[in-house]
């Protein structure tokens, strides 16, 4: 079985040497994205090796994916009857999407094997300076493979979580860009007059995230405005949602399994 060290391009990013000189730069630079724009993004981050066994990977694993499609507002929930239809808490906007679960990928799969490795989850933990860090306890939500084909999109949305790590794969032929307004809300505004200009349809504020294969995202969602946009062609658009979390218990809700996974485990 190949090595998972051989997935990552280590010149890059020597994931292995906590002490390395050329990691210390590269997460400095990540925590300063981070702070700035509420995204780092780590090109490259896969060696050619990695990226062609992962894209394998999932190419075999896509088949299984739970597709939800529906209508959701941009926070997740179903909308206080108060809220005027025109408030951006009460707009639903299409999402279509395929999701491939945790339990689902193998013990042998080079994504699993990826996100397990315990250097990954270093080195995440240093980009987010959030220690320890932890996989997801959720038997399902710990993982998982974001499969989306023509005429499948993700509304725009907040996350749920302070941060998502992602891994770009392999991109759609038309459209699946990651578009975000950056810092949109805070912990004390949240900008309803900015979020309604973005759901209107204005980009000013909006920025987009080239969707490159073997880039590591590492994405404070919570306060940035976000969505995929809608893919057109015969090319699927592969992205792994890596888990991790400060508490080691963390799960989704049966209502959230449901929803995502068309089945819940406790």
């Amino acid at each position: 079985m190949t090595d998972v060290a051989d997935f990552i391009n280590l010149a890059r990013y020597p994931i292995t040497e906590p002490e390395s000189a050329t990691l210390a730069t590269q997460v400095a630079s990540l925590r300063a994205s981070l702070r700035k724009t509420g995204a780092a993004e780590a090109p490259a981050f896969l060696s050619a090796k990695g990226l062609a066994r992962c894209i394998a990977d999932a190419e075999s694993l896509a088949s299984q994916q739970y597709k939800s499609v529906g209508q959701g507002t941009a926070y997740l929930e179903d909308p206080d009857p108060k809220w005027s239809k025109d408030h951006p808490r009460a707009i639903r906007q299409r999402y279509s999407v395929g999701v491939v679960a945790y339990d689902q990928f193998p013990a042998e799969s080079p994504v699993r094997r990826l996100y397990e490795w315990r250097p990954v989850i270093e080195f995440v933990s240093a980009v987010l300076e959030r220690a320890p860090l932890y996989q997801y306890a959720d038997p399902m939500g710990a993982l998982n493979l974001a499969v989306m084909g023509d005429g499948d999109e993700l509304q725009w949305h907040y996350d749920q979580t302070d941060f998502v790590v992602s891994l770009a794969l392999r991109d759609a032929d038309m459209g699946g860009d990651f578009e975000v307004a950056p810092k949109l809300r805070s912990a004390i505004d949240e900008n309803y007059p900015g979020v309604s200009r973005v759901l209107a349809g204005d980009m000013d504020e909006v920025t987009r995230l080239p969707m490159t294969p073997g880039t590591l995202l590492i994405f404070a969602g919570r306060h940035s405005l976000h969505r995929v946009s809608p893919i057109a062609g015969a090319t699927e658009r592969l992205v792994a949602l890596l888990g991790y979390d400060t508490r080691p218990d963390t799960r989704s809700t049966p209502h959230l399994q449901r929803k995502r996974y068309g089945r819940e485990l406790v």
